[in-house]
């Protein structure tokens, strides 16, 4: 009874030994493991870079509507200004009316 319980047990730690990953199998596993590390670093990177590029655009936008409102801002004062001493003359023509033309009976539309 102890030689076949000795034989058991004998065989089932080597079976449970061999059912292990073997190195190659553990390396494969840490090279995939620092692979997916590497992956995800880069794209968080892409994001940060594409982020800071958004916000750059942003402000230079932001930058350049400030500029043409400054820039309008400051020609309408100096037309404003010019009408002012009388060089130039900010007046505008009255839109003429369409002219209406009488229909009489007997000419309908149609």
């Amino acid at each position: 009874m102890k030689k076949i319980f000795t034989l058991v047990a004998v065989a089932s730690i080597s079976a449970l030994v061999a059912c292990g990953p073997s190195a190659e199998q553990k390396a494969a596993a840490e090279k995939a493991k620092q692979d997916s590390i590497t992956a995800a670093d880069a794209a968080a990177k892409a994001a940060a870079d594409a982020a800071a590029k958004a916000s750059q655009d942003s402000t230079a936008a932001y930058t350049a509507a400030q500029e043409a409102k400054t820039k309008a801002m400051n020609d309408s004062i100096a037309a404003a200004e010019d009408a002012k001493k009388g060089k130039g003359k900010m007046t505008s023509k009255p839109k003429e009316a369409p002219k209406k033309t009488e229909v009489k009976a007997g000419q309908g539309k149609g």
